[in-house]
């Protein structure tokens, strides 16, 4: 079964603690139905004893993991839970999920904002082989929701490439917007969010739309923000990009991001280009290091861009 757990691990309905054990966060009845898609590997049977402190342990392309963020992000949730609102959804079927079993790996957590407020979709790293949404998802989306915007965290099957990725957030954003009223939110003006192999999936859409991933057609997002990835593929139309990277990033190195951004501004595509110093690929929220509130500034970025004419 996904996500199971080996091994015994008494269950509390309460707050986590870096020092709680994943079986604890895999059998939190605020998580009952969908703990599993919490964790990055689909169909992974984890150690149930392993601490959340040792969570960076499963997230082999990321760096400057901070449990703290990560547990307090999770525990948002459970009192989001506890308060009776809803935090995770299915976006496909079950009829869908029964044609292709792989979509029950797929699904979106939101972090509520304002009502009627715009909202963003975060889509994590991994290299299409995991999603790193403890690290570069859940801990975004509550800063982003601290700001009063909705959150979204995409959870998209792994393992079976960029494309099915890709497919994934197309069909949550056509989700979202058709159940926009029900979730109390703003369609106008929305953002992508990715890292790494997830900027690489906003990134697309934010070029190409939608359609190209089986979706029927929907307004281009207000704002693509892109951390941390080799993506190169651009057009004259791309919407306003927020950009930021590591200058020790082996895997999507300062120099290669950078003829993007040049390509993109010479297209007269409104951009905003970081380089931060010592800090390598995967950094999340930055926190502790010179990369520290990027995430405000990108929001801030995505507020003036929805000012923008046009």
């Amino acid at each position: 079964m996904a996500g199971d757990a080996r091994g015994a691990t008494p269950v509390s309905s309460g707050h986590l603690s870096v020092n709680s054990r994943l079986g604890e966060l895999l059998h939190h009845p605020a998580f009952a139905g969908f703990a599993h898609l919490l964790l990055p590997w689909d169909g992974r049977t984890y150690d149930a004893d392993t601490p959340l402190r040792s969570l960076g342990d499963l997230l082999p392309y990321h760096s400057e993991i901070r449990p703290d963020d990560m547990v307090g992000a999770l525990n948002h949730m459970i009192d989001e839970v506890g308060a009776g609102r809803k935090v995770f959804h299915d976006f496909y079927s079950e009829a869908q999920k029964r044609a292709l079993p792989a979509r029950r790996f797929a699904g979106l957590f939101h972090f509520r904002g304002r009502p009627g407020a715009p909202f963003a979709v975060i889509a994590p790293g991994g290299g299409f082989s995991y999603v790193g949404s403890v690290h570069e998802g859940f801990p975004y989306a509550l800063e982003i929701s601290k700001r009063g915007y909705n959150a979204f965290v995409l959870k998209y099957r792994a393992g079976l490439g960029g494309d099915v990725a890709t497919e994934d957030l197309a069909m949550a954003l056509s989700w979202i917007f058709r159940n926009a009223g029900t979730l109390g939110l703003d369609t106008a003006g929305y953002s992508l969010w990715g890292s790494s192999a997830g900027a690489r999936m906003a990134a697309a859409i934010g070029t190409h739309g939608v359609t190209r991933f089986g979706a029927s057609e929907l307004p281009k997002p207000a704002t693509v923000v892109m951390a941390y990835t080799g993506h190169s593929d651009y057009a004259r139309t791309d919407p306003p990009t927020f950009v930021v990277v590591g200058d020790r990033d082996g895997i999507a190195p300062p120099s290669r991001m950078a003829q993007r951004v040049d390509a993109l501004r010479k297209a007269g595509v409104p951009v905003e280009f970081h380089i931060f110093r010592g800090v390598g690929h995967g950094f999340g929220l930055g926190t502790g290091t010179s990369a520290e509130g990027w995430v405000p500034d990108a929001v801030r970025f995505w507020q003036d861009s929805r000012r923008r004419p046009g």
